[in-house]
């Protein structure tokens, strides 16, 4: 990958136009994205927090209230939709409360989910925070890890490819508990491959499964480092001179080739790399930080429904930034909508 200088290329990419801004996003209603994956319920207990615990050096915290929200590929359907694009999630759900709880708040976020696999045998991944004010105490996880048996594998396939010529484009969702294996990867990315789909996916690097020829990957730094098989050492503050990435980076698209990378880099914003063209720094747009939770999902749902749209990856890289502007700024796992992304652009 050619380095970046001062003539071949600008630092940051040109601002998105309003014209251009409001075309993609009367284009997202037309968009189908299919989200396959490690689906979750996330349940959040709130409290406060007013004396220590005789029993034990921890915080009583008195319950106030209680909320549930789609996790996990769920909440990149979810994003998907509160953006105004339509999502068909597929996944492993078990036979219990958790699924129903989670089938009606996809319900009413308008996700399809037909494509979700019941079995009495594995429990829905359900994640239980508790929060007092602005922080999490703790989280209790109660979720199977397994990969799925091969006859789950071949249903879900099959309801993927039933629906992919009527999708614009595909995101897997590996959040670690079981689903996102080399078989099915392998049967989505063949299926993408011959119907000309554009593939997504955010890496989990300690798999160790094949991850090459993708549309899109979108590691954080740490994850990029994990893929290229190198440490990472000392960071600059300008990702464009930032050595070891830029080596990770090149490490990456020789051995993956996806025809995009973009690593998210936090405060730092996002770096979007493209093989044989110099790199774009996309600076963050945030101005306050309450929660991380959720943004990648954020990202990998705005970028891929930008380009079902007709955005390039320069313009898909600059609305995802912003929607992760937007999002970190709320407490939870959140979405943003159409109208806050476009006020984005102007605050």
């Amino acid at each position: 990958m050619a380095r970046p200088t001062a003539t071949a290329m600008p630092r940051r990419p040109a601002p998105l136009a309003d014209a251009r801004l409001r075309e993609l996003l009367a284009r997202f209603p037309q968009a189908h994205v299919l989200v396959v994956g490690d689906v979750m319920l996330d349940h959040f207990i709130w409290g406060r927090v007013t004396r220590i615990s005789p029993e034990a050096p921890v915080p009583v915290v008195d319950f106030e209230r209680e909320s549930f929200m789609p996790g996990g590929a769920a909440n990149v359907a979810r994003n998907l939709t509160a953006l105004g694009g339509r999502a068909s999630l597929f996944g492993a759900v078990g036979r219990d409360a958790a699924a129903v709880k989670l089938a009606e708040l996809l319900d009413a976020d308008r996700v399809a989910c037909r494509g979700l696999i019941g079995s009495a045998g594995r429990p829905t991944s359900n994640k239980t925070r508790i929060v007092a004010g602005q922080q999490q105490i703790t989280r209790l996880d109660r979720e199977a890890r397994t990969p799925l048996s091969p006859a789950a594998v071949a249903t879900l396939l099959r309801r993927v490819e039933a629906l992919l010529p009527r999708a614009d484009a595909v995101i897997v969702g590996d959040y670690g508990k079981g689903v996102v294996t080399q078989p099915p990867l392998d049967g989505v990315r063949a299926a993408c491959r011959a119907a000309g789909k554009w593939l997504s996916l955010d890496p989990k690097p300690v798999h160790q499964i094949d991850l090459g020829g993708l549309s899109l990957i979108t590691p954080n730094r740490k994850e990029t480092f994990e893929l290229a098989g190198i440490p990472d050492s000392l960071r600059a503050a300008d990702p464009l001179r930032d050595e070891p990435l830029l080596r990770a980076v090149e490490k990456i698209h020789a051995s993956l080739a996806p025809a995009v990378l973009l690593v998210t880099l936090g405060e730092l914003g996002m770096l979007l790399c493209r093989r044989g063209d110099p790199p774009f720094h996309i600076p963050t747009v945030a101005r306050e930080v309450f929660d991380v939770s959720g943004a990648g999902d954020t990202v990998i749902a705005c970028f891929t429904l930008a380009v079902a749209a007709g955005a390039s990856p320069v313009e898909a890289a600059i609305l995802s930034n912003h929607a992760a502007g937007v999002v970190v700024g709320k407490v939870g796992t959140a979405t943003v909508t159409p109208a806050e992304l476009a006020a984005s652009f102007h605050g």
